[in-house]
Parts: C-alpha cells; structure tokens; sequence
C-alpha cells in the first residue's frame, strides 16, 4: 500500500537569528521566526510524512507550548517523523518540495538540503527533490515579510 502527505508551513523574517532551510544555514541578513529553529522546509516535509498515515501535524508531536523544542534544529524533527514512518511499518519512498522566497536566492544551496534531508529521511538524495520559487514580488514572500514551503510525502508499506 502507497499513501501519500501534503504539508505546508509559513514563517515570518526576524533579525537576530540565522536562516536555517532544509537543515542548511543560508547566508542572509534575517532568519525564521519561531519556536524551533523555523526551518520552514523541514516543517512543510514533516507534515507531509504525518499527513501521509494521519499522524496530524507537527504541532501536535512537537508542540511549540513544550520548552523541550525550544530552538531545536528541525533537521531532529524531521528524523523524529521518518521513525514515525518506519515505526508503522513503512517507508519514505520519495519527497518533493517547493521553497517560496523572494530572497536570498537558494540555488546555491539546493544540493546540500537535499543531502542532509535525504540524510535525516534514511534514503538517498535522488528520492529528495527540492525546488525554490519566487512569487513575483507578489504576497507576503514577494514582500519579504518571510518564506513558505509545500511538501508532498509518498511512503509504502513495507509488509
């Protein structure tokens, strides 16, 4: 059997922090504001894995309420739910996600996301894909008032 997960996860620019995207500190001169580290690609793949067997959000398992996740690398997260995954006997058979930033341009750094989610997921970087869009200055993102992420998750059975 084959499920599949949607997720998706908004933050907003803040000084003072580093920019952390798919467990990579980007060069820029805000971060993510949030509980965690904000890495809002991470939060959208995530979600995705729970979406994927109904496990609810990530809210849920890792509330922002609990001081333990305070500033935790979502990169831990995203580990956490891949052994969600596994622990209900399946696998993470592919991930694809989109970045929505108007800045800083993230090509640079595409690569080294996808090795260290591959990394945390327990599968190889070519069932990782990890895409980077702007919206045109349009919205929020096209605004700089911060960046967005889908995620969508396809895992099987493994019985």
């Amino acid at each position: 059997m084959i499920r599949i997960g949607h997720g998706y996860d908004v933050h907003r620019f803040t000084p003072g922090r580093p920019l952390m995207l798919g467990g990579v500190r980007v060069p820029y001169e805000y971060g993510l504001d949030g509980h965690s580290d904000a890495d809002v690609l991470l939060h959208a793949i995530c979600d995705a894995l729970l979406g994927s067997l109904a496990l609810g959000d990530i809210g849920k398992h890792f509330p922002d309420s609990d001081p333990a996740y305070h500033n935790i690398e979502s990169i831990k997260l995203l580990a956490a739910c891949a052994a969600l995954v596994k622990e209900r006997g399946y696998s993470v058979v592919n991930v694809d996600a989109t970045v929505i930033a108007q800045k800083p341009k993230l090509a640079p750094f595409i690569d080294d996301m996808r090795q260290t989610i591959a990394a945390a997921l327990g599968t190889d970087a070519s069932f990782v894909s990890v895409k980077a869009t702007t919206e045109e200055g349009l919205g929020f993102t096209g605004a700089l008032e911060g960046v967005a992420a889908h995620a969508v998750a396809l895992v099987q059975n493994n019985e």
